[in-house]
């Protein structure tokens, strides 16, 4: 007997779905008169303002006009209009009112289904369609032989044939007659319904299945009641793919020109219908967005109260602000050169506000990280000093500005005005060459598409399908010339893009605050096809850019990066995104950016800097006691264990180049008092610049402590301990001898303190056996001993007691010894107070 397989064919009945009224163009409010308006108002709103934002949504607004009682509509897929009635606005802007908001209800798939006769599922065999007909009446036919009956059961049973035991499909009928007959299935046999009604119901259950499969439309339809004519407002949010951003980061050959940073947002349309000039804004920022099927009808089953299911917030990462930037620091010191700690700095604005506060420290050192570009006065005071106030000091975002003060002895109340030129460090900027033509590199469409106006827009235009337009109102004015055009297909011909591309470099959108969130408004309008991406301009600037080499030692290779130092001097913020480095002409790198905020500056790396070696090498110092202070009887040993770090840095290039050293941040270890001092600390690094001369070898070295403090009670302290501390030379002479006068005097009142508890100890001892002789007299009464007995007793007890005497007397003049020895001790504790760097 052979293996039998069911084979069940099932037909499939597409239901036929009405196409989508094709949209009409909405004439504006000032220009079309009430007759017209009413002739061509439109069913559907076109979209008149698109809001992208970063977490996946989109906020959309549709205007149009409307006349009377009207209907208008707008399509949805399910998942867009379930956005859409969680944020649906509509506002009648003419005196009319919104009676109804109404659509296509569809209800759950499994729901439908259970609306059916047949037991089914989404998915199903062919013994268990059978099964749900059992009760069906059938006619099986298998060849020439047929039975008709009502089907009775679907089994699986096992048979035995020629020695081979098979599992076969056996389908039981109940015949007219009352017979049960059972056949086999084959792919021979063939199964026809003959109950009408069932033919009808299985023929819904296949048009469930494929509707299914046909495209998710869901219109909406906005009742508008009033009169005459006037404009509707529709807006809601919907869920739209992520916006990306990428740039363009032209280096210039000149040192007096700076990079033109271009911005490009690639959008794209999947929301059914097209953007037909529309207002596009790009919102950098994720406000919080979740989904809830508000366009499915919900059903509850009786007795049954499910828990609620509550939204699982997707987690977020959030960059750490870099410490540095501009920067303002110095040296404060008294006439002689020493250090002054602890004085006060205060940084005041042209208008004398207070900008920023710090103390310095032991060094003497201060530093101001990330103040605003500008010029202040820096204010030095401290007891003993007079208040000094230093005028002039420039600060600048690419510049380390450096003050330096000497501080006259006298009154704080006295104030001595300095007028002093700032000197300043790290003004070494590449600063590159300005990006446009004619004064402007436009707004256009298209480069690829033949009818651009410039490259600020036409690049999108042009590579991204040509769907990028500006307005009908912006096209006129077209900043770039044919000839421009001409120059700029090619440009690799000409000496250099920078010689080409000069004059100003207009913004492509308008960049604004929206509290947390950032906004890059297209200053033109766009076109955008349903179902079709474009690239956008969102920004074009010179920018503040130093080019860089960066390492540290994560990149596992002794090559650093190639990077720029960049500062965003732009008044909008960067989005995060990719970009590309276009540097002689030619494609030089790409890498990534993360957001960064106007007057930022960040390290962007793009390539492997093969003209410079690094290596670097360490060795470790045995720890060592730095400092030792006795006060208020404690003495505070600080001692500290330093690890000195070595950098060689190569420069093979003919020209001079800067290396940015990234060193990570240890827990519990700080760099010391004599490194030198980093350029800018992030979250996790120290960066030092390093200018490395042209074929030349250049060494960084700086040394960092781990301090330790260990904690001393002077009343605790014995000859042992003071020798050890000798021995580790962790005290100098000067504390060891008052340490050693503090044992001495500790030892007198412990030897007063020992006689005072020998003469407490002989005390009670005498107590005890006077106790035992009076025990013993007691016992004598009515002996023949007790008259002798009794005598020495006596005599005994009168001796101890002049022995006590004499004890009390010699304890307490021991106790008087004590505490005088005592209180000296502890007013010698008390006036000793050292502070001795070793």
């Amino acid at each position: 007997m052979k293996t039998i397989v069911v084979y069940v064919c099932l037909a499939v009945f597409v239901l036929p779905i009405s196409s989508l009224a094709q949209q009409q163009k909405i004439a504006r409010t000032t220009n079309a008169p009430s007759t017209q308006a009413a002739e061509t108002a439109p069913d559907n709103l076109p979209v008149r303002r698109v809001v992208l934002y970063k977490n996946g949504v989109g906020y959309f607004e549709h205007l149009g006009r409307v006349r009377g009682t009207q209907d208008v509509h707008i399509d949805f897929t399910s998942g867009q209009l379930n956005d859409a009635l969680a944020s649906l606005t509509v506002l009648d802007l003419g005196g009319g009112r919104i009676s109804g908001v109404s659509y296509n209800s569809t209800a759950p798939f499994e729901k439908r289904l259970g609306t059916l006769r047949l037991p089914l599922g989404g998915k199903v065999t062919a013994s268990q369609f059978l099964d749900a007909l059992r009760g069906a009446r059938l006619e099986v036919r298998n060849g020439a032989a047929a039975i008709t009956g009502r089907l009775l059961s679907v089994e699986r049973k096992t048979r035995t044939a020629g020695g081979t035991t098979l599992e076969v499909d056996v389908v039981s009928l109940l015949t007219d007659g009352g017979e049960i007959r059972e056949a086999e299935i084959t792919p021979a046999m063939s199964v026809r319904l003959t109950d009408t009604s069932l033919q009808t119901e299985t023929k819904r259950y296949l048009s469930l299945l494929a509707s299914e499969r046909e495209q998710d439309l869901r219109r909406m339809s906005l009742s508008a009641n009033g009169a005459g004519d006037r404009q509707l407002f529709v807006s809601y949010i919907s869920e739209v793919p992520i916006w990306k951003t990428t740039y363009r980061l032209v280096l210039p050959e000149g040192a007096d020109k700076k990079p033109l940073l271009q911005g490009w947002a690639i959008v794209d349309n999947t929301v059914g219908e097209d953007w037909n000039d529309v207002e596009l804004s790009l919102v950098s920022g994720a406000p919080q967005s979740f989904i809830q099927q508000l366009s499915q009808p919900y059903y509850s089953r009786r007795a049954v109260v499910p828990l609620p299911e509550e939204m699982a917030r997707a987690p977020q990462t959030h960059q750490a602000t870099l410490i540095g930037g501009a920067q303002l620091a110095g040296l404060v010191v008294d006439s002689s050169g020493g250090v002054i700690s602890g004085a006060r700095v205060l940084v005041l604005g042209t208008n004398g506000a207070e900008v920023a506060e710090m103390t310095t420290g032991n060094d003497g050192e201060y530093r101001f990280s990330n103040l605003p570009d500008g010029i202040y006065q820096v204010q030095f005071t401290q007891n003993g000093f007079q208040t000094t106030t230093m005028g002039n000091a420039q600060v600048h975002g690419d510049l380390v500005t450096r003050q330096d003060v000497t501080l006259r002895v006298g009154d704080i109340s006295q104030t001595v005005v300095v007028t002093a030129e700032a000197p300043q460090v790290n003004a070494t900027l590449s600063s590159l060459g300005s990006l446009a033509v004619g004064g402007s590199l436009g707004s256009g469409a298209a480069l690829g598409a033949g009818q651009g106006s410039g490259i600020g827009g036409g690049i999108g235009g042009g590579t991204g399908g040509g769907m990028f337009r500006p307005g009908a109102a912006k096209t006129q004015n077209l900043p770039v010339s044919g000839r421009d055009y001409n120059r700029l297909q090619s440009f690799q011909s000409v000496a250099s893009m920078s010689t080409l591309l000069q004059g100003s470099t207009p913004a492509s959108a308008e960049g604004q605050e929206l509290g947390d969130l950032f906004e890059y408004k297209l200053k033109d309008r766009v076109t955008i096809r349903k179902n079709q991406s474009a690239m956008v301009p969102i920004l074009q600037t010179e920018i503040n850019a130093e080019k860089v080499s960066l390492w540290n030692a994560s990149l596992n290779s002794s090559r650093p990066l190639r990077g720029v130092w960049l500062t965003n001097s732009s008044s909008e913020t960067l989005d995060g995104g990719n970009f590309s480095v276009l540097e002689n002409n030619i494609f030089a790198g790409q890498g990534l950016l993360d957001p960064i905020k106007p007057s930022e500056r960040r390290i962007l790396s793009y390539a492997t800097d093969l003209a410079m070696l690094v290596r670097s090498s360490g060795s470790n110092q045995p720890q060592h006691f730095a400092r030792v202070r006795i006060v208020h009887g404690v003495m505070i040993r600080t001692s500290e264990q330093r690890e000195y770090k070595t950098y060689t840095v190569r420069n093979e290039d003919t020209s001079p180049r800067t290396l940015v050293l990234e060193y990570a941040e240890r827990p519990g270890w700080k760099l010391a008092a004599d490194a030198p001092k980093p350029e800018e600390t992030s979250t996790g690094f120290y960066r030092f610049r390093m200018r490395v001369a042209p074929k030349q070898t250049s060494v960084l070295e700086f040394a960092e402590t781990r301090p330790e403090e260990t904690r001393y009670e002077l009343t605790n302290l014995n000859s042992d301990q003071v020798a050890l501390f000798v021995r580790e030379a962790s005290i100098n002479l000067e504390i060891e001898t008052a340490l050693r006068g503090l044992l001495e005097q500790k030892a007198l009142v412990a030897t007063s303190n020992s006689e005072a508890e020998r003469r407490e100890v002989e005390i009670s001892s005498i107590y005890d056996d006077q106790q035992r002789v009076r025990e013993n007299l007691k016992a004598l009464k009515g002996s023949a001993e007790e008259k002798l007995l009794t005598q020495r007793y006596t005599q005994q007890l009168s001796e101890q007691e002049t022995r006590l005497e004499s004890l009390r007397k010699e304890k307490t003049e021991l106790e008087k010894e004590t505490e005088a020895a005592q209180g000296q001790l502890d007013k010698m504790i008390e006036a000793l107070a050292v502070d001795v760097k070793l």
